[in-house]
């Protein structure tokens, strides 16, 4: 057999497409919007030290990883909406779309302030994420 139809026989065999089916990525239990709430909270801690301080250098770390910790709320939230919540869930839930897209503003939003009550908003709104998402799990 010569390279080429070796080649041309794996080809062959890999373009085969094979239909699978999942209702997410990967098997069920790969995600979790604690991730998103973990990044809320340390933005709202971020926030409480940088209030208390009086260090201005200390203010400008807060900020920066308050900043950093804000993209990952809207990245882990991004996530859930993209990979793992489905067209069948926006029928039983048809509010889920401006859920995702009024905590992902309040995330965008937290990064431009430290008004503890942004954070506390942003806690709330991945709150209701989260209830939903534990209820398409039963």
């Amino acid at each position: 057999m010569t390279l080429l139809s070796r080649i041309t026989a794996l080809l062959d065999s890999i373009s085969t497409p094979l239909n699978v089916s999942a209702h997410c990525d990967l098997p069920c239990g790969v995600y979790d919007p604690a991730q998103a709430r973990l990044e809320a909270q340390a933005v709202k801690a971020c926030m409480e030290k940088y209030n208390t301080s009086d260090d201005t250098d200390f203010k400008v770390r807060a900020t920066f990883i308050k900043e950093e910790r804000s993209d990952l709320v809207k990245h882990h939230l991004w996530v859930l909406w993209t990979d793992y919540f489905k067209p069948v869930h926006l029928e039983t839930y048809p509010t889920l779309h401006e859920m995702f897209w009024t905590a992902t503003k309040t995330a965008g939003e937290a990064k431009k302030t430290n008004d503890i009550a942004v954070a506390d908003k942003l806690l709330s709104e991945i709150d209701a994420i989260a209830e939903i998402f534990w209820a398409t799990k039963k």
